[in-house]
Parts: C-alpha cells; sequence; structure tokens
C-alpha cells in the first residue's frame, strides 16, 4: 500500500448529496454530528470573513452563511470530487458562500490577514501536517482573530492519541479502487496546545466532548479554541 496523489474523497458524501441537498438548521462539532455546542463557539459571525478549513460539500459553511450574516464564507477544499459536489449543492444558491478549490495550506499562504473567524470540523486540520498548517493559519487571520476546530480525541479504534507530532497512515481506495493510505494526526490534548502556542496563539483552550454513544467508530472529540493576538 502507498500514498498517492490521487483523490482519495471521490467517495465521501456522495450518498447523503444524492438525495439530500438542503442547507444544513444546525452545526454541530462532536464527531456523530448529533449533539454538543454549536456556533456560538465561533462568536458573533455577523459581518465577518470566515473560512472553513477542508469543507467538504460545504454543508457547514452553508449553514453559517445562510443562518449567522457573516460577511462572507469560505469554503476551501482542495478535493477536485469534493469540490464539485459542493458546487452542485450550493453553487449560486448562497450568496455569502465562496467555493474555494485549493489545498488549504497554500490557500492561507496566500490570504495573510484576511480572515476574521476560521474553523475546520475533522476537516483540513486532521489531515494536514500541523507544523505547516497552524503557522499558516495564524498568518491568514486578523489581529483578533479566532481559530475554532474539533479533531479526534483517540483513534476510532479506541488506540490512544499520540504524544508527539506523528501522523498515522490510514488505508484509502483512489477512485480507480487501487490501494492507497492518507495520512490523519490524531493528537493529544498537549501537543495540540504546543504546537498552537508555537505557530503564535494564545488563549488557548482545549475541551474533551464525550461520544453520544457506545460502538465500533464511536468516538470522543477534541473541540480547540485559540486567538491571535490583537496586536499587529
Amino acid at each position: 500500500m502507498t500514498t498517492t496523489t490521487s483523490d482519495l474523497w471521490h467517495h465521501y458524501g456522495r450518498t447523503r448529496a444524492a438525495t439530500d441537498r438542503a442547507v444544513p438548521d444546525s452545526f454541530y462539532w462532536i464527531w456523530s454530528q448529533d449533539g454538543g455546542p454549536g456556533t456560538e463557539v465561533l462568536g458573533d459571525l455577523a459581518g465577518r470573513r470566515v473560512c472553513d478549513l477542508g469543507a467538504g460539500a460545504a454543508r457547514h459553511a452553508a449553514h453559517l452563511a445562510v443562518h449567522h450574516g457573516p460577511e462572507r464564507v469560505a469554503a476551501v477544499d482542495g478535493s477536485p470530487t469534493q469540490h464539485a459536489m459542493a458546487t452542485d449543492l450550493y453553487g449560486g444558491r448562497v450568496l455569502a458562500l465562496e467555493l474555494v478549490a485549493a489545498e488549504v495550506v497554500e490557500h492561507l499562504r496566500g490570504a495573510r490577514g484576511r480572515y476574521d473567524v476560521m474553523y475546520s470540523v475533522f476537516g483540513a486540520v486532521d489531515f494536514t501536517d500541523p507544523e505547516e498548517l497552524l503557522p499558516a493559519a495564524a498568518a491568514a487571520l486578523r489581529p483578533g482573530g479566532r481559530l475554532v476546530f474539533s479533531t479526534l480525541a483517540h483513534y476510532l479504534t479506541g488506540a490512544p492519541a499520540e504524544p508527539d507530532v506523528t501522523a498515522a497512515d490510514l488505508p484509502a481506495k483512489t477512485s480507480e479502487g487501487e490501494p492507497a493510505t492518507m495520512r490523519r494526526w490524531v493528537l493529544q490534548e498537549q501537543v495540540w496546545t504546543k504546537l498552537l502556542a508555537e505557530a503564535g496563539f494564545t488563549a488557548i483552550t482545549v475541551e474533551r466532548l464525550p461520544a453520544r454513544g457506545v460502538g465500533p467508530r464511536t468516538a470522543d472529540t477534541l473541540l480547540v479554541t485559540a486567538e491571535t493576538s490583537d496586536r499587529e
């Protein structure tokens, strides 16, 4: 099994997209997407510029654009199939929503000081080297900007999160059915805190949200918030 540059997200969300084209009425951070904190964690979004890191089909971004009055929500994703799905679902329907086809770190490096709020719901923060992503995110936020993300508190197998900055190679398949791997960062709370501080973030908090049910592939969630300095 080898890594690949092929789009490994070709299958994700396709079944739901075939039958559910609505802008969601709710927004959740926890792994099961059925409870816990909502958009209040992001603060007041009215008139703000917001960025979804690894937006997938852009359902979370569409919810914010429709229900919370931001100036704009940029839904950024590097997967061509996910971007195409988001465009099919919401392109032209949600005026405050901007669908961006780009690798997240590349986009952020070209967006210095552009955003007020940035978030990821088991998105790009999980699947991008945090030593590259977090400094780029800090630079793309305005002074006093906020980053919020939810990530796995442990592996879906139940194995504990990593005590250092180590990625796991997860099995995947290309659209042609060939075996491949993708990297996912499942890190302990203190590792995220250290990485965020090194990237220039302050006011860092990490809350562990327990799974709502039991069974295979259930997981606790880490809800992480951080801010950039309010001074240039």
